[in-house]
This record gives structure tokens, sequence and C-alpha cells, in this order.
């Protein structure tokens, strides 16, 4: 059997021998840049007509490889394939599908530093942004795995005399899997394998910014020995691919994290019951969030401004879980704001490759439509710090932004960004500071600064988020440690890296037999 789950260390880059075998990966990754990739069915690899570039956002004149695209005709015959392997992939035991979950693990392990530096170049992440993304990759291919079989045990049942009652777990089906690109590799290898390790098969539509890290991740499923058609790959424009994906009577799940609009169009579409279809849809939406850290007038404020510059600018804000509000009680709003605007100012901008501990944003649209929430920011409250494009090799780089005097109200503190800007409000005390962070529709994740007890148990009673972090930066959640997944418009609450998250793509089965005397 295989030893305890336990999250993946980190490595520390201040090291010698770590930031050299970093900079060895990135070497070996740029050498190997405008490579070819495409859609993978039934095991095997399919040439189309079309393409797309993948294009590095700190330098957009790079191209990071030349991927060729699925269109509707693709996605039938995955879904084809995904049906012809579930058959054999469902009858296998937990523990021989584990063994292939297992060894992905260990596979990204091996391979660890350089999955990491091709995130350099594609999603735009710096060295510990991006080997983090590939860390939690592993742990949900590990926990997965041997949660799987911990849940192929019969369910504890109640004894009736004179019969035999059996109540068990098993998978649905064929299934539709639609990552976003800010984790590519993690969310992508827990969405695919939580299903997956349940017994079930997926066809796989990874963003279209960040394909190449997709197909990585398919080289490897393919040296761990996964069936062909358990796992299909299709990159391609999710408009087309996607709607089909999403409405064919054949799809038994939907598995989606990405943006709310387009969330709640494949919620609305997934509930529709298709000609043919013979079951209702199961469809997660796991979607965004507008993210709070309350600091009241007990907090070290030192430390409140150093985890509020975290959460909002580690990776560009480009995380759901990242801190946008800055929700400040008036006696120490002052201090913490000075300290929030000195730090962010002083994050120095650059490439990813390079170890900047700021970022570009991942395209040219959204670092347009960025641009466009700040400039109309301006007319709502008052720009502290940033706020400007930055000119560097083309990329799509913008100042950690600083806003203040935030309405409660404004959009600058209702409407998802998802960009390196923050919204600083001030809050008459601890009780407006709670009533505040709870007035957004979403409610994914939230934090609290404070040495006062009774106000940390109010918290953890009445902030109403799905993740709730006390004392320290409000990202970063540990599979296995921290499930992760939000509340209201953040989602279904899926609590991906949990004990429950496999159970999500299971039914269960009751046999009742009858003794004979």
């Amino acid at each position: 059997m295989f030893e305890p789950y336990a999250p993946e260390p980190y490595s520390d880059f201040s090291d010698p021998v770590a930031g050299a075998a970093f900079e060895a990966a990135v070497a070996a990754v740029q050498a190997r840049l405008g490579e070819p990739a495409g859609p993978v069915v039934a095991g095997e690899p399919v040439a189309t007509d079309s393409t797309i570039e993948s294009r590095d956002p700190a330098m957009p004149s790079r191209v990071v490889g030349v991927v060729a695209t699925a269109d509707g005709e693709l996605a039938g015959r995955a879904l084809d394939a995904a049906w012809d392997a579930f058959r054999g992939w469902s009858a296998l035991t937990a523990l021989e599908r584990a063994r292939h979950g297992v060894l992905l693990a260990e596979l990204m392990r091996r391979d660890k530093y350089e999955l990491a530096a091709l995130q350099c170049f594609e999603a735009g992440k710096n060295w510990a942004e991006a080997e983090a993304d590939v860390c939690e990759a592993l742990d949900f291919a590990a926990y997965y795995a041997r949660e799987a079989v911990r849940l192929a045990e019969p369910v504890r049942v109640t004894h009736f005399r004179g019969e035999e009652n059996e109540s068990h777990v098993i998978p649905i089906g064929a299934g539709v899997v639609i990552p976003p690109w800010n984790f590519p590799l993690a969310i992508l290898t827990g969405m695919t394998l939580g299903p997956v390790m349940a017994g079930n098969t997926v066809v796989l539509k990874p963003a279209s910014t960040t394909p190449m890290i997709g197909a990585a991740f398919m080289r490897l499923v393919e040296e761990a020995g996964f069936p062909p058609g358990v796992i299909n790959f299709l990159p391609g424009p999710g408009g087309e691919i996607g709607d089909v994906l999403v409405d064919d009577p054949r799809t038994r799940f939907i598995n989606f994290t990405g943006s709310k609009e387009v969330g709640l169009r494949i919620a609305e579409r997934s509930a529709r019951v298709a000609p043919g279809q013979v079951w209702l849809k199961r469809a997660y939406m796991e979607m965004g969030g507008k993210d709070a850290l309350i600091v009241d007038e007990t907090a070290d404020v030192d430390a409140a401004a150093a985890d509020a510059v975290r959460s909002a600018y580690g990776f560009q804000g480009q995380k759901c879980s990242a801190c946008s509000r800055l929700i400040l009680v008036s006696e120490i709003h002052d201090a913490v704001l000075e300290r929030v605007v000195e730090r962010a100012g002083a994050l120095e901008v650059g490439p990813p490759s390079e170890n900047h501990p700021v970022g570009p944003v991942i395209s040219a649209a959204q670092h347009a439509m960025i641009l466009s929430e700040i400039e109309a920011g301006r007319g709502e409250a008052e720009l502290a710090a940033g706020g400007a494009a930055i000119d560097r090799d083309g990329g799509y780089y913008i100042e950690p932004t600083v806003f203040t005097g935030v309405q409660p109200d404004a959009r600058l503190a209702q409407h998802e960004i998802f960009g390196p800007v923050l919204s600083v409000i001030e809050a008459r005390d601890f009780d407006h500071a709670l009533e505040i962070a709870n007035a957004t529709e979403y409610g994914l994740t939230g934090g609290l600064y404070s040495r006062d007890r009774s106000r940390i148990e109010r918290a953890r009673a009445e902030f109403h988020v799905g993740n709730l972090y006390i004392n320290r930066k409000i990202t970063g959640a540990l599979v296995g440690v921290q499930p992760f997944g939000g509340f209201k418009m953040s989602g279904s609450n899926a609590k991906a890296g949990g004990p429950d998250y496999l159970r999500l793509f299971m039914e269960m089965k009751t046999v009742a037999e009858r003794w004979i005397t």
C-alpha cells in the first residue's frame, strides 16, 4: 500500500543549489520553445488544419508553442473514446487505478522544475508561484489516488436481521473537464484526476492561453500508463468545442473552473435534457471571488500589511482567492495603508523567468480590461499607488495598484477585476468591517488579522466564505489540508482537495439480499 499522503514541500530558491537547478530548467525549457502540440484522442495524437500560437505574456513576440486545435466533430469522437475506455477503466479495482495516479505524482516530482519553468514562459508565473502550482498538481494526484482507495470500502449501513445489505459508491461515466488558465497545471490536474481516480473517464479542454502546459500533462499521463481514452485532450476555442461537449447527451458531468459569466452559461446549458439523454448531468461550477482581508485595531499592523500585499499581488492578483478588498478599522487605517502602499511600490516588476516578484498579466485582452477598470476606478476612489501599464518587451505588465477611499458598494469593491488591483475600504469598527466583507455576491476566501479572541470566533461563525484565514495570507490552500471552494456566486463549494471531492463524481448503489431459510 502507499505511504501516507503529505503535501509536497516548496524549494528555497535563496539556496544556491536550488536556484542554479531552476535556472538550468529555465534554460532547458527556453531551448524547446515553439514545439508543436495538439489533441490526443484514445491515446493517439490527432492532426488538424487549425492552430493557435501560445505566446509568452512577458514577451508576446516569443512563441511558446504551436497547438493544433479541435472542432465539434473531434469533440464527438473524444466522447466516444471516453465511453469506450470507461468500461475497462471502471472495472479495475480502486487500487489498480490509484497506482497510475501515484505514479503520475512521482513523474511530476521528477520533472518539477521543468514543469514550473514552462509556466514562467506560458503563464507568467515567477519561480515560487510556478513551483507551487506544480506542487499542488502532484499533491492532487497523490491525494486523490489514496482517497479513491478509501472510498472503495463498503459504506457503513445498519444491520437488518434476515438480510445482507450493502451500499457502495461507483463511478458515473464520461464527463467534461474545463480548467482555467491561472493554475494551468494544478487545477487542470485536480479537476481531471478527481473524476478519473473515482473510475470515470474525461474529455479535457485546456484553457486556450496555456495549452502547452496541458500538453506536458498529457505526456506524463501517457508515461504513467493510463489506458488510452481515459483522459482525452482537446485544445481549442471554448465557444465551439465547449458548447458541443456540454450539450452532448452522452456527457455525464461537467467540471468547470473559470469566470462567473461562463460558469452560469454552462450551468444553464447543462441543466437542459437533450433528446436521448437518460440522466441529469452533474455540473460543478467553481467561479470567482471578491475576497476581503479585515484588519482590526488589535492586529500586528506590519504582519497584516505584508500579508495583504502577498495576497493581493502574488501572481499579479490573478487568483480567485486573491485579496482584492482590504477592510481597515478606522483606528489603524492610516498606519496599515501607509505600509501597504510602501510595500506595493517596492515590488519589482519584470520577466517571470528572471524571478521578479510581479510579472505580466496573462493576455492582451486581460491587460486592456484591467487598465479600463483602473481608469474607471479613478472616478470612484483615490489612486494611492500604481495604476499604469509598464512598457517592457511588449509584455502585459501593470503596476501593482492601490485605491483608497473605496466605498463598499462601488464597482471597485464589488466587481472581480482579476489583476493587481487592491481596494482599501475604511470601516468604523469590527462589526462594520464584517458587514462590508459579507456584502458581495461572492464568498470564496476571506481573512481576519486580530488578536481579539472573541472577534476571531465571530469571524469563524459569521464571515461567510468557504475558506477563512486568520492572521495569515488568504491565498495558498494546501491539498488535503484546506479543502478549497466557496459560497454564493463563487460556485458549487465542491471543496477541491478535500475528502468529499471524489464522491461528487460517484453514485451509491445499495444491494439487499433476503437470506433463504
